[in-house]
């Protein structure tokens, strides 16, 4: 099959032609660097290249608060045109060949008609994401005091059978797991019990896990806060490792970058979980204050590499270990294919950085107590720039040297803006 290009090739070659010799350059000279260190550059490049990390379906267009939304030109209106949209970030980036899906925001009324317009775009799709948090149009029961957790039968059923027709959906799509994250809590002290409401929780994400099919998994994903403030069914790792032990080996723990409490130690619970075999996934993005509506890397690079680098420790002792790697993240003010495509490039970085760690002597380092030097042997890693080998992953994947510029270049947000006017009736993104 032919994959259909979004942005002209010509013109991503013209660009690339302007910036080779550079690129050439820079690359040999890193690659000397880490040759006197008994590193292969070409071995790093060829994993920058295999790496791949899902785009969101709902990131594609302008997100917004509580206060306002500001949508930008040419958003789209459909998941067709998030999918073109997602094609333009894979195409330039060459780090993103998946989509995960958010039901029902983009329910396809042909999933099959779906199926191969990703494909022939070079895309697939990756991990179906549910929605228990909000109430959509004609339906029978209302989530407002909770969904799989709720005090009545009748609403526990609606939320557990909209998952078995998301798992449904999903097989039709190519898909094999199952995303579950639900906005279930309180609001003020007393208004639930926890103990039933968990105990509740625990018997639908179970009903949900039995329609599984044998080849899929199930995640289920915590938040600290957000829409419940006094409490959260599922608030932390803690409570997601109990209910994914509970509910079957297929259950993992999803780890969201932005759904935790100001310093906790992000990448220890990477390694808490994968060493008990419940890590099964990630949603990358960055975090100030609350949640993570933030470009992943924008504000705490060190931190991915950090998460990174167990990563790269996990793999290399269990080499059959496979997490699904999506980013999620809200674009208010940004143009949301230029986050996607730079988001994308940090997680593949810290990816790469994490590469580099050389794993003997940190080893040695933390065996003999040598603190100075077991965190000098990261921080070394870690400030080595590695550009040269995402860009030339890039370019010998036919992407752009520098995805942003030829995006600019290319005038698609332009075109979008004539092909696709703003509907009233259509946000473009599910997210406010």
């Amino acid at each position: 099959m032919t994959t259909k290009t979004m942005i002209d090739a010509e013109l991503i070659a013209a660009q690339n032609a302007q910036q080779q010799n550079a690129l050439d350059s820079d690359y040999a000279a890193l690659g000397e660097r880490l040759a006197r260190a008994g590193v292969d550059i070409e071995s790093l490049t060829q994993q920058a290249s295999q790496f791949a990390v899902a785009l969101p379906s709902w990131g594609l267009g302008t997100g917004g608060t509580r206060f306002a939304r500001f949508p930008g030109s040419g958003e789209p209106r459909n998941i067709f045109e998030k999918v073109d949209d997602c094609a333009v970030v894979n195409q330039l980036g060459q780090a993103t060949p998946a989509v995960s899906l958010h039901i029902p925001w983009d329910t396809p009324s042909d999933a099959a008609e779906l199926r191969q317009f990703a494909q022939e775009r070079g895309l697939h799709f990756d991990a179906m994401n549910s929605n228990t948090f909000q109430d959509q149009k004609g339906q029978p029961q209302s989530y407002k005091y909770g969904s799989l957790s709720h005090s009545d039968k009748a609403v526990r059923d609606q939320a557990v059978e909209h998952n078995i027709e998301v798992i449904e959906l999903g097989r039709k799509l190519g898909s094999n797991a199952l995303t579950v994250w639900v906005g279930d809590g309180s609001n003020f002290p007393g208004q639930q019990n926890f103990n039933r409401t968990f105990s509740r929780y625990l018997d639908s994400t179970s009903a949900i896990y039995s329609a599984l099919p044998d080849d899929w998994s199930m995640q289920l994903e915590h938040k600290m806060f957000e829409p419940a403030f006094y409490s959260t069914v599922i608030q932390d790792w803690g409570s997601s490792y109990l209910a994914a032990t509970q509910i079957g080996e297929r259950c993992k723990c999803l780890v969201d970058l932005g759904h935790h409490a100001p310093n906790v130690n992000i990448e220890m619970i990477v390694s808490r979980l994968a060493q008990f075999g419940k890590l099964g996934g990630f949603h990358f993005n960055d975090s100030k204050y609350g949640d993570d509506d933030l470009d992943s890397g924008s504000i705490n690079p060190y931190q991915l590499f950090l998460v990174f680098n167990e990563l790269v420790d996990i793999k290399n002792r269990q080499p059959s270990f496979a997490p699904f790697y999506m980013l999620d993240q809200s674009h208010n003010v940004t143009d949301p294919i230029e986050s996607l495509i730079y988001s994308a490039a940090e997680v593949q970085r810290a990816f790469v950085k994490a590469l580099l760690v050389d794993r003997k002597a940190l080893e040695g380092f933390q065996d003999s107590n040598d603190v100075l030097m077991a965190q000098g042997t990261l921080k070394a890693a870690y400030n080595l720039d590695v550009e040269p080998i995402l860009q030339m992953a890039r370019l010998r994947s036919n992407g752009a040297i520098d995805p942003i510029q030829a995006y600019r270049a290319s005038g698609y947000r332009a075109q979008c803006g004539k092909d696709r006017p703003a509907s009233k009736n259509s946000s473009g993104s599910g997210i406010v």
